[in-house]
């Protein structure tokens, strides 16, 4: 049904959750098996298991929706696109996590109509758990809606974020936020993967989550998810964000007005050069 030339929102949403669902079940019969696994540069890694994915996904979408674009990790794309609508697919967020085995990982399918987010969806096989939004209907984990969390303070927030490949040759490399933000937050966390941390943000189990080197396929689903579970998406010092920007912080809104000092505090936060560590 959903091979329809023109589709409403929910339809799309539906499409684009039965395919990150197919692709989360192809990465889980990686899991526990031997795969090959491949440098990219000197930290980031790719292996079978996300070419295998990514391939799933592409020709579901060609095969459904051919007048759409398609921008994806592993194959490229265009860096903007003029088409009504654009695909941006992570077939493995936490591609570094998943190849030492460690459960934190997911797949990320983010639509955007015009060039904003209109569809998100990110599963996590090994909990089991789908999230979903469409702008203007709210987030859900599990047909669940989720909202963010009720933080307002430094104090009471746990944060997470994560680090570039290039942490250990540029001084653009977040550890000067993240020594900055572990004096002022209750915690920091750094799980692995980029759209997991969204996720937990718009369900409220973190607080907020910031970044920077990000690319569209990191944050394409999830700034979606969290801006639809009634947070607040933006740059570190202001709100010119989109998916193309080169960092973020998600959160609740008071809480994103109470880090942006820290961030001014930082060697450079309008840092815009270089790959996002995952």
């Amino acid at each position: 049904l959903w091979y329809l030339p023109r589709m409403d929102q929910q339809e799309l949403l539906k499409a684009a959750t039965e395919i990150a669902q197919g692709a989360g079940d192809i990465l889980n019969d990686f899991v526990g098996q031997s795969f090959d696994v491949a440098k990219k540069g000197h930290l980031e890694l790719v292996t079978s298991a996300d070419h295998a994915a990514e391939s799933y996904i592409l020709d579901r979408i060609r095969a459904g929706f051919a007048d759409h674009d398609v921008l994806a990790e592993e194959s490229g794309g265009p860096a903007r696109s003029d088409a009504e609508y654009l695909w941006v697919v992570d077939p493995l967020d936490g591609t570094t996590n998943f190849a030492h085995g460690l459960p934190i990982w997911s797949v990320s399918i983010g639509l955007l109509k015009a060039g904003q987010p209109w569809v998100g969806v990110i599963v996590d096989p090994t909990r089991g758990q789908t999230y979903t939004a469409a702008r203007g209907c709210g987030a859900f984990c599990n047909g669940q809606p989720i909202h963010v969390s009720a933080a307002r303070t430094l104090a009471e927030a746990l944060l997470v974020t994560g680090f570039p490949y290039d942490v250990q040759t540029s001084p653009v490399n977040n550890l000067d936020h993240f020594c900055n933000f572990m004096r002022q937050a209750r915690s920091v966390r750094r799980l692995g993967s980029a759209a997991i941390d969204l996720c937990y943000v718009a369900c409220g189990h973190i607080d907020a989550f910031w970044e920077l080197k990000l690319k569209p396929w990191d944050i394409a689903a999830g700034s979606l998810i969290v801006q639809e579970a009634g947070g607040k998406v933006a740059r570190f010092l202001d709100d010119a964000f989109d998916v193309f920007s080169n960092q973020i912080v998600a959160g609740p809104a008071p809480l994103v007005a109470a880090m942006r000092p820290i961030f001014g505090q930082g060697l450079r936060p309008d840092a815009t050069t270089g790959p996002q560590a995952r």
